[in-house]
């Protein structure tokens, strides 16, 4: 089945290195959970884009259809599903998160 919303996520997730769709911004998170990945990335050091699913109810129910994946907020790197909230948090604290953003070319700015 051709899905126009599928369509429209891949080529965003294909645009962008490091692609956090979130509800809210990154100024204004909208949840704790996509403040803390936000935190997170921001910690890490890396230039990433993101997507309002607020703004798009379409995206918003599309993207959990997408991955496979219940919850938002989630993340992509070099158009690969690395997961929400808690594996994005399990990983960055145990060095994990950082040696795939490694792994996959992500630049980091050293902390």
């Amino acid at each position: 089945m051709n899905n126009p919303v599928f369509a429209e996520i891949q080529s965003q997730i294909d645009a962008t290195p490091v692609l956090l769709f979130m509800k809210g911004t990154p100024m204004f998170p909208q949840c704790g959970f996509s403040a803390r990945v936000i935190q997170i990335l921001k910690h890490a050091g890396v230039p990433f884009k993101t997507v309002n699913v607020l703004e798009d109810q379409e995206v918003r129910e599309g993207i959990k259809a997408f991955s496979n994946w219940p919850t938002i907020p989630q993340l992509y790197v070099k158009g690969e599903f690395v997961g929400g909230c808690d594996i994005i948090t399990e990983m960055y604290q145990s060095g994990e998160l950082q040696t795939l953003l490694t792994e996959k070319g992500v630049t980091q700015d050293a902390a």
